[in-house]
């Protein structure tokens, strides 16, 4: 990537002593970064709402509202934003309560000019690599979009694979998966590969049609056939002619009608309802399902003779709790058809957003993802969504869940020192390590873990 190219970082310092502020603006000029400054937290935190610079330096104590009230303001408004805590009176309950909060460090005063350097050095480094990785996201999204389904895991590439081969030979498909899988998608790309994809594609729900009524849907009827049948009627299969039929919760058909409907596949023919003259079927078909067809065969609910016909060709599609691999591409696919559908400039999810859900279990799979993502993109007041902007069921997840885990609830200022001193054990003590992990400066790690920094305790005894 050109130098030229880079996308040029904006960051606020706010402090009441001018000379603090001199000495941000002289320690960090570099060409990537523009800095703003002020004295006043109020004007500075209208300043931070109104430009939302990606980094905020905003000073603990300060006449009339102090940092963490600024840092709680800033990340309500713009989550995505790294703001980093300074002060001239340290105490661990502090720098703790600033972590707790969600600030990205807590640096002491006089400010090491080579720490800030390097800290800011390595948030202006990290932005390059969000922006870089956004713009690797739309590019993969275009590279992984088959016919309409995004996807990269092997499970979807084999997906993919199955449709191609299939197009253009099926006369039956059968599509099973849970709800919200995308067997409608699926349905439409072997519609659209195949030779029929000048014709009609033609949906049917199977579930949704009153079961005295299955066979004239499907077939049609005459003028007469039953007690309401004021005129003729032409059936699914005779307006899908030449196209594709798509059957969706083959499951649910009635034992009648799949009798009738294995009849049509076997001869190609069918008749309306009160007509005996045959008809021909030219039609492909795609069955779908959410239901188990061999345990119903089992339970004499699906004709076993039904199912090998209509599963000539069988395509399986992953819960999306087995393809989180897929995770990333999603979100992109479905923030960028949202943020037009909106009229919002969405860039995309926080990171903490991004691990609750790679956590979550999605129950609803791919429908449920397009469903939060949706409801965040109304509620999101900034440009990256955060938990906050999540349904409730997902940004407040209950204490009782945890508790059924066997989790102990406990303060997060202990969460936090717990989880700092497992990945010093992890890497055998090496704090150096540790903190780069963490993403925290060591000297911040040290306080969280409640040990003295040795450069801090040797520069004190100087």
């Amino acid at each position: 990537m050109a130098e030229a190219e880079k996308t040029r970082i904006a960051l606020l310092a706010i402090d009441d002593d001018p000379k603090s502020l001199e000495l941000v603006q002289d320690a960090l000029a570099r060409e990537d970064l523009t800095i703003v400054t002020a004295t006043d937290p109020h004007s500075g935190l209208e300043l931070a709402l109104r430009e939302r610079p990606e980094i905020v330096l905003v000073d603990l104590v300060m006449p009339e509202m102090n940092g963490i009230t600024v840092l709680e303001r800033i990340l309500e408004a713009a989550p995505a934003t790294e703001v980093i805590l300074t002060t001239g009176h340290y105490s661990a309950e502090s720098a703790v309560e600033a972590i707790r909060k969600g600030a990205s460090d807590y640096l002491t005063k006089p400010l090491s000019i080579s720490r800030l350097r390097e800290r800011i050095g390595a948030l202006i480094e990290d932005f390059e690599r969000r922006r870089r990785a956004l713009q690797l996201d739309r590019e993969m999204l275009r590279t992984y979009q088959f016919e309409g389904i995004v996807g990269r895991s092997p499970l979807m590439l084999d997906v993919f694979s199955r449709i191609r081969r299939a197009a253009p030979h099926f006369k039956t498909a059968l599509v099973t998966g849970a709800t919200g899988c995308g067997k409608e998608l699926v349905s439409r790309a072997l519609h659209r590969l195949s030779p029929s994809t000048q014709a009609r594609f033609v949906v049917c729900n199977s579930s949704a049609i009153v079961e005295t009524l299955f066979e004239s849907e499907l077939f049609g009827h005459v003028k007469g056939a039953f007690t309401g049948a004021v005129q003729d009627k032409i059936g699914l299969f005779e307006y899908a002619a030449g196209g594709t039929l798509f059957l969706d919760e083959i499951g649910d058909l009635p034992l009648t009608v799949q009798t009738k409907l294995l009849r049509v596949l076997e001869t190609r023919e069918f008749q309306r309802v009160g007509s005996p003259a045959p008809r021909r079927a030219d039609v492909r078909i795609v069955a779908a399902t959410n239901r188990n067809l061999r345990e119903m065969i089992e339970s004499k609910q699906f004709r076993e003779d039904l199912f090998y016909r209509l599963a000539t060709v069988e395509i399986k599609l992953p819960r999306l709790a087995d393809r989180k691999e897929d995770l990333p591409l999603l979100e992109r696919f479905f923030l960028d058809r949202l943020s037009n559908e909106y009229g919002k400039r969405i860039r995309g999810v926080t990171p903490r957003v991004q691990i609750l859900f790679a956590r979550y279990h999605w129950p609803g799979n791919v429908r449920e993802l397009e469903n939060v993502l949706s409801n965040a993109c109304m509620m999101c007041e900034g440009d990256t969504i955060d938990v906050q902007d999540l349904p409730e069921h997902l940004a407040k997840p209950t204490y009782q869940a945890a508790a059924d885990d066997g989790e102990e609830l406990l303060p997060m200022a202990e969460v936090h020192r717990r989880h700092a001193r497992r990945v010093l054990e992890a890497v055998h003590g090496n704090k150096a390590e540790a903190a780069r992990i963490l993403g925290l400066h060591r000297a911040t790690l040290y306080r969280l873990i409640g040990e003295m920094d040795p450069e801090e305790a040797k520069a004190k005894g100087a």
